[in-house]
């Protein structure tokens, strides 16, 4: 039995009109009109798919289709359809309009699931607006934290105002919605945005596991001054104290971090942000992520203490702070055994490969069992509107979700339950 290889096809590409930017990029940034629109539309490819769709008081898109068996946990699938701001047609929307697509192959086949399935759309994935992500997922799971709805994007909007403007009324108490043996399994499909599928011509791969990602925000405090009467000697320059931070970072993470250690400064705020004033105020981001907790724990020390010479140096007060850090989350080998054997049923015997960044699953991973699959893109190139991923890869990824999700609806055996959820903390100060 296939997907509808044309259906799923025609709901990318017109998804993809929503937010367009140039030829091929994407911005449908978290609770924006845009992101509404596509909402809209995708809730009505879940109707006609068979699920009964409804938006939660967070942003999430959920569909919902009954199986026979009321009682048994049951099965989610899903991703996210909201963007960066200089984003491509794949990254979250394959593995949502491909999670649709199983559900509506299921109906076009006859089949009805032995246990309810649920298609998500996850609210605000991305984080790029709010400097928080993944923030759907987690009022699902409950763990949204103190302060979650006043946090501002760049335009001085509040999570909680964006919400209501998205459409909807936000009350942290209905948070979380999920306990632990609520659900069997949550099946994830995304696009690799890494090289190695390409590197290893294979259009699918089973991850194995997600990178833990650590994310603060690091506020350098100087003195501000005139660029033309301040001596050399004299200056107490944030900027500069920021450059070489950032500089010293990167060096630090190529040689002491270990080949799936990554580190990145993406965004950087100046005040008063004039040509001819000495900058007295910097913020930028760190984010610093890796599968091995361990070598993960040494080089954040080390950051710290670099940190801390180098605003000594240059007289700057400094402050960290914490915005997320979570521990690296394994997928089950329960599910990765299924998908390997429908992978070869497939004939597509993929490689197993972690992730580096994280998505949705990681937070789904301390509620439920999941499992992953990837899509090769061209390049690894992700983030960015020259993100690319071939239609034949995507139809190959959506057929092994099919067949591992009718596999886990179809089968019955007792629930697979995870620890008790734990290592994932946020918004402390160092």
């Amino acid at each position: 039995m296939k997907i509808n290889r044309g259906r799923l096809e025609r709901h990318l590409e017109e998804l993809a009109e929503i937010g367009k930017i140039g030829e091929t990029g994407v911005c449908r940034l978290a609770h924006s009109k845009e992101d509404r629109q596509g909402v809209d539309l995708v809730k009505g490819w879940m109707a006609d798919a068979g699920l009964t769709p409804r938006i939660d008081g967070f942003g999430n898109l959920i569909g919902r289709l009954e199986g026979r068996d009321k009682n048994k946990p049951i099965l989610i699938l899903g991703s996210h359809i909201d963007s960066q701001p200089y984003g491509g047609r794949f990254d979250g929307t394959v593995g949502a309009l491909g999670a649709i697509e199983v559900v509506h192959s299921m109906n076009d086949n006859g089949i009805i699931p032995e246990r309810t399935i649920e298609v998500i759309c996850f609210s605000d994935e991305e984080g790029s607006r709010f400097n928080k992500g993944i923030f759907g997922v987690r009022a699902l799971a409950g763990m949204l934290e103190e302060g979650e709805l006043e946090r501002k994007d760049k335009n001085g909007v509040t999570r909680r105002e964006a919400l209501k403007e998205f459409g909807v009324d936000t009350d942290l108490t209905e948070s979380p919605v999920y306990k632990k043996g609520d659900i069997e399994a949550f099946l994830e499909l995304h696009i690799e945005q890494g090289p190695v599928l390409e590197g290893k011509d294979k259009p699918v791969g089973i991850v194995s596991g997600i990178s833990g990602p650590i994310w603060l925000t690091v506020t350098l405090e100087g003195f501000a001054g005139h660029a033309g009467s301040v001596p050399m000697s004299m200056r107490q320059d944030a900027l500069v104290g920021a450059s070489q931070i950032i500089r010293k970072f990167d060096e630090l993470v190529k040689k002491e971090g270990t080949n799936t250690t990554v580190g990145t400064v993406g965004s950087m705020q100046v005040f008063p942000n004039s040509r001819n004033i000495i900058a007295e105020k910097v913020e930028f981001t760190i984010d610093l992520r890796d599968i091995d907790v361990q070598a993960r724990t040494i080089l954040e020390r080390k950051l710290y203490q670099l940190i801390e010479e180098t605003t000594k140096t240059y007289h700057l007060k400094y402050e960290i702070k914490e915005d997320t850090r979570s521990e690296p989350r394994y997928c089950a080998d329960w599910i990765k055994e299924i998908m390997r054997e429908e992978d070869e049923k497939l004939g597509f015997y993929s490689p197993t490969l972690m992730s580096g960044p994280f998505h949705d699953a990681l937070i789904m991973s301390y509620i439920s069992d999941y499992g992953m699959i990837f899509v090769r893109c061209e390049k690894g190139i992700s983030h960015n509107p020259l993100e690319f991923a071939e239609m034949d890869d995507i139809v190959k990824g959506v057929q092994l979700l099919y067949a591992t999700a009718l596999r886990i609806c179809q089968e019955r055996g007792d629930s697979h339950l995870v620890p008790d959820k734990a290592g994932y903390s946020s918004n402390k100060k160092d």
